[in-house]
């Protein structure tokens, strides 16, 4: 004897939007691509994507916080924090208390972080400039600007949920 769940036809995907209407896979394949191939260029420095994010970002902003860093590189403080000890316990940064601030760490490369963060660059730009190069300059801000109104979109669809 068949049960009353066997017998209900599958469920259509909510909303009727069909899967060639779907943008989020494409989003997602993309940045997918992305990720694998930042993950294979940043593999000779003996980094993570999300290592050399941090000593990217660090480059940039000598001293940053913890906190700080982890809003520039749009993880959690908690997954920074996970980062940041990798890096510090390898040598590639140094943190010490703020001058004013005692219960804030500022964090800095250090030498070997700078050599690290030189060697996985020179091979993550080559993926950045085979992106760029496949667009022209405006077609560039053009993808900017969708890509930003997509992320508005998104935010606004999950602040309704």
């Amino acid at each position: 004897m068949a049960s009353h769940r066997d017998e209900r036809p599958a469920e259509e995907p909510s909303e009727g939007l069909p899967p060639d209407e779907r943008l989020g896979m494409d989003i997602k394949r993309a940045e997918q691509a992305l990720i694998t191939a930042k993950q294979l260029a940043v593999r000779p420095a003996g980094l993570t994507v999300p290592q050399y994010a941090a000593l990217f970002a660090l480059a940039g902003n000598p001293g940053i916080s913890g906190a700080a860093l982890a809003r520039t590189c749009l993880v959690t403080p908690q997954a920074m924090t996970v980062v940041l000890k990798n890096l510090e316990e390898r040598g590639l940064v140094e943190r010490s208390p703020h001058p004013w601030h005692r219960n804030v760490l500022e964090t800095r490369l250090t030498e070997p972080g700078r050599d690290a963060l030189a060697t996985a660059d020179a091979r993550a730009v080559r993926i950045e400039r085979a992106l760029a190069d496949e667009f022209t300059p405006e077609e560039r801000a053009t993808l900017r600007k969708l890509l930003e109104r997509c992320g508005t979109a998104i935010g606004r669809a999950a602040a309704g949920l």
